[in-house]
């Protein structure tokens, strides 16, 4: 779609819409307009059905989680004309507490897509018949595309020989996560660190004593055979 195609439909959707366009922007060629959670199956019904649009495809429904905002959430609905050679991504803003249209009525793979979303990040969406988690296991804690999910998870799955089956458990960590300063990755690696020659290698004289029992490699070696 040029720009010109884009303008066309832009202003189609003003006319049609009217003041249910919140907001729009154009981004990597491509269409996105916000409109109101609870008008979400209105619109889309005539996104599908008008002869302008002829969007007859939903391609995709995902989210983004934005956590510092009251509406946290931004539901997606990526859809695409194929009589018009057009795409539209829609947009509406939800939160955790609030449920969202479904829209499995009008576009059957909804009811997938929807449930996929419901799975990894927890937006409830009413008047879906099968809002059953997707991708993750029975009895999954929380949803993990959020960005307030642990990396780790809350439970980790293993084998048991004893008992003969699969048992859940707690996460242990084997080890501490390492702190990040984001001045220097090499910290720790002894043996390039008394070289000066990386950003943030200065931590290293804090720390002589790694120094001793660094292994001769690295640029420690290189340097030697070139000398």
């Amino acid at each position: 779609m040029n720009n010109s195609e884009k303008a066309f439909l832009l202003n189609d959707l003003q006319d049609e819409l009217g003041d249910k366009v919140l907001s729009y922007d154009f981004d990597r060629g491509q269409l996105t307009v916000t409109v109101p959670r609870d008008s979400i199956c209105q619109i889309l019904q005539i996104m599908r059905d008008h002869s302008d649009f002829m969007f007859e495809t939903l391609m995709d429904l995902t989210a983004v989680d934005y956590p510092e905002r009251e509406n946290r959430f931004d539901v997606i609905y990526n859809l695409l004309s194929l009589s018009q050679n057009h795409r539209l991504r829609i947009r509406i803003h939800a939160n955790e507490n609030e449920p969202v249209p479904s829209v499995s009525s009008i576009y059957k793979s909804a009811t997938w897509y929807e449930r996929e979303v419901w799975d990894m990040f927890g937006i409830f969406f009413s008047n879906n018949t099968d809002l059953r988690r997707i991708l993750t296991d029975y009895g999954f804690e929380g949803h993990p595309l959020r960005k307030d999910f642990p990396l780790t998870g809350h439970v980790e799955v293993r084998y048991d020989e004893e008992s003969e089956r699969v048992v859940y458990e707690s996460v242990k960590l084997t080890q501490d996560f390492r702190t990040f300063d984001f001045v220097s990755p090499w910290e720790g690696i002894s043996d390039i660190q008394d070289q000066d020659i990386l950003p943030g290698d200065e931590k290293a004289s804090s720390q002589p004593e790694k120094a001793k029992f660094a292994p001769e490699y690295g640029w420690k070696s290189y340097k030697k055979e070139a000398e």
